[in-house]
């Protein structure tokens, strides 16, 4: 083993050249001690690189108990082994502070997205400063109607099913006209939302993911900042809009066809009236359960958008990692959603 100084810039590299030539000889494998090492120019790992280029087929040049700024600075130059002879485990509390810093970088990063959209939003519509309407339209037909068709299935047989569900119980005590309270109210507030939401964000929050991440690592956002345009403007707004508009449409849809399914269950199987079931729902329905399901579809909506484009601009490497911010903006994406709808649900419960 080799222990290099405290310098290795190139001030110092000429000098030690020779001594390490002397010093190595022609080994199977060589190992040079970083760990006093504290200034690291291009010169010195020029060195280190001449040093691996001059051994033979099967060699390695293995550099142990490099210092953190040392390891960034060969992590620029990947010719060499930089992996230390012992790696140390991280403790518990290690790995646990380790994901409160990132869950702390990609929060920040998240609200300050989400702050720019809100400024941009209102500039946009107040001070006249630039909402690309064409794009907002092109966005809402790529996020609402092209949605409509694997939305509205779902929600239908969704309906259907729990109508064939909950069928068996109140025909035991002859409530099959409830069906209709069953089938209008869940789906109203809770389930058209939903399933909406759910959808949206697999079919629309991974395309808006993939499609950050691709331009963040071909440096293509990089490009816009260098033109004087914001990034969040230029890109995550039209879509923020278009999603905001389009997915309470889409709420709507599914609350429709949700309930058809019902009603086609009710009055084939449980042998409810098609007039009976009308008037029972336009008892039970109240315009309070409707509004509570368009607000939350909005909510939701805004969530899948502004995740999908967090998780993108925060991708760093390759395509490799597009597929993992993919991956992370869906399931991020899915859990935001159904904790919102729980924490709507208690308050628009207790509140009355």
């Amino acid at each position: 083993m080799l222990k290099l100084p405290a310098r290795l810039t190139r001030h110092e590299v000429a000098a030690l050249g020779a001594a390490i030539d002397a010093a190595l000889g022609r080994r199977e494998s060589v190992s040079i001690d970083l760990g006093d090492v504290c200034e690291l120019d291009s010169a010195g790992v020029a060195l280190l690189a001449g040093l691996q280029r001059r051994m033979s087929a099967g060699e390695r040049l293995q550099i142990t108990h490099p210092r953190p700024e040392v390891v960034k600075t060969l992590a620029l130059f990947p010719f060499v082994d930089r992996t230390p002879a012992a790696p140390v485990e991280q403790s518990v509390t290690e790995r646990v502070g380790e994901w409160a810093l990132v869950a702390r970088e990609a929060a920040l990063d998240y609200l300050v997205l989400c702050a720019d959209v809100a400024w941009f939003c209102v500039a946009g519509l107040f001070r006249g400063r630039g909402i690309r309407w064409s794009q907002v339209a092109f966005e809402m037909a790529s996020m609402g109607s092209k949605a409509l068709g694997v939305v509205g299935l779902i929600a239908f047989l969704v309906g259907g099913t729990i109508a064939l569900q909950s069928a068996l119980q109140l025909r035991q005590f002859g409530a099959n006209i409830f069906v209709a309270d069953l089938i209008s109210v869940s789906l109203t507030r809770e389930l058209g939302p939903l399933m909406a939401a759910v959808v949206v964000a697999g079919r629309s929050g991974s395309a808006v993911a993939a499609e950050l991440a691709t331009m963040t690592i071909t440096e293509e956002v990089d490009a816009i900042r260098t033109l004087g345009l914001h990034p969040v403007r230029f890109l995550v707004l039209p879509k923020f809009i278009a999603i905001s508009i389009t997915q309470p449409l889409v709420t709507v849809l599914a609350d429709a066809l949700g309930i058809g399914g019902g009603f086609l269950v009710a009055i084939t199987y449980l042998g409810v009236g098609p007039g009976a079931f009308l008037a029972r729902m336009q008892q039970a329905l109240l315009v309070k359960d409707l509004l509570t399901g368009l607000f939350k579809s909005v909510l939701f909506a805004q969530l899948i958008v502004t995740i999908g484009a967090t998780c993108g601009m925060r991708t760093r490497g390759g395509a490799d990692a597009v597929g993992r911010s993919t991956t992370t903006s869906v399931v991020a994406s899915i859990f935001a959603v159904i904790v919102a709808d729980a924490i709507c649900s208690m308050i628009f419960y207790f509140g009355g």
